[in-house]
């Protein structure tokens, strides 16, 4: 299995935890992130629109009218 260095931006109390670790448990760390990382990208992941879509579908089943909507809009 070949590995590639990637670059993470995490808060600064888990860099620490990381750093400070042992060589071994930073392996550990490694391949538990690479794995949890594989089972998200086999996700099936939601798209903007579907997600927008079933809002808008939420909204409307409230009452939420396009009229309503803009008349917010406009106050804003």
């Amino acid at each position: 299995m070949s590995t590639e260095i990637i670059t993470l931006e995490i808060d600064s109390e888990a860099a620490q935890a990381f750093k400070s670790a042992s060589t071994d448990e930073r392996r550990k760390l490694q391949v538990l992130l690479g794995i949890w990382l594989k089972e998200y990208a086999k996700t099936e992941t939601v798209s903007l629109k579907e997600t927008m879509d079933e809002i808008s579908e939420k909204a409307q089943s409230r009452g939420l009218t396009p009229e309503i909507l803009e008349s917010i809009q406009e106050c804003n």
